[in-house]
Formats: C-alpha cells, structure tokens, sequence
C-alpha cells in the first residue's frame, strides 16, 4: 500500500510559514540544498529543476503530490498551474475552480475519505506538502513525517497541523544534523 508522507520545514516552535503563509524566513541553506536535491529531488518545483542540476523528471519514491489552497496561492499568482508538473498534483479547496491543467486536480471533498481512497491504488508514495490545515485533517493519515527543523523561533504562523488538541504519538526513526542548525527528523507513526 502507497504511503502518505508528510515532508515539511518547520521553526522550532512548529510553524510552516508566517501568518501571511509566506516561508521566506527559512532559507534553504546550501548545506541542506545539497542533501535535499540527492535525496528528495521530487519535492523541488518543476521550474526549479534545472538551476538545481536535477534531472527531469527526478526520480524518487513520489508520484503524487497534496496541497492546500495556500501552498498552492504562490505558484498562481506567479501565472504557474502546475508548480510541480512531474507529480499529479490534488489541491483541496472549496473555492477554486476546475483545474485546466490535467497535472492539477481540485478536490472539495473530504480529503480523508479521498486519501484513503488513493492510498488503495497502484502507484508510488504520495507527499503532503502542506499546508497546515490540510495537514491538521489528515494527521492520522500520515504514515511518515519529515521535518527540516529550522534553528528559529517565530512566536505565530500557520501550524505544523492546525487541528483541536488531539496527541498523535510518531516514532522516531531518523536524525540528520546539518552545520547550518537545520536537522531533519524523520518519524513514522505509531500504532493505529
């Protein structure tokens, strides 16, 4: 069965982006770009690819890409449909039409009974790349969490997983420090 996998950056104080939902205050460290491009080249834009010396398409374990409407905001306003035209890309929102682009699919349905309904099918791992939301919905849909830990603390923004308390116990399964401060923590989840 495919895996969802919630890959993110994160501040310490478990934030994805300010409140605005902009993510510049976490650089991407030249460290951790060249860990990030060997190793997790798929979750790099499409138009990112070349600069980056990836190859296209980039090979990994994703061939599905969610979102949010949020995470998905930056690239239309920059006139860009399909950011990560070698994933199939699902956007959840209730506000946005029928995608022209056949990478891009709006969904405004329930995005568990849809991602349950995904992972039954053929295919590679799928990556929830954000937002925090989307994240809080599907929390217990999440097999694998990955966070690039960033050495800073912003006080508010949107959430890891903006969801009511609920504890949603990982195992920790790998750590990787980087001389930058950002360490990558990967976990799987615990017993469902």
């Amino acid at each position: 069965m495919r895996k969802l996998v919630y890959y993110v950056a994160s501040t310490l104080d478990g934030f994805i982006a300010a409140p605005d939902g902009s993510y510049d205050f976490l650089p991407l460290e030249p460290d951790v770009a060249a860990h990030l491009t060997a190793e997790w080249p798929q979750t790099f834009p499409t138009f990112a690819h070349a600069q980056l010396g990836i190859s296209s398409p980039p090979a990994g374990r994703f061939d599905t890409l969610l979102m949010g409407r949020g995470t998905y905001e930056p690239a239309l306003k920059a006139g860009i449909s399909s950011p990560y035209a070698h994933l199939k890309q699902y956007v959840f929102t209730r506000s946005l039409p029928p995608s022209d682009d056949p990478q891009v699919e709006i969904v405004a349905g329930d995005p568990v009974a849809f991602v349950r309904d995904l992972k039954a099918r053929p295919g590679g791992d799928i990556w929830l790349c954000g937002g925090g939301q989307l994240a809080g919905q599907l929390l217990d849909e999440v097999d694998e969490l990955v966070v690039k830990l960033n050495p800073v603390v912003v006080g508010t923004g949107v959430p890891l997983a903006d969801r009511g308390f609920a504890p949603h116990r990982f195992t920790l399964v790998d750590t990787l420090p980087f001389d930058s401060g950002v360490v990558v923590l990967r976990y799987t989840a615990g017993a469902r």
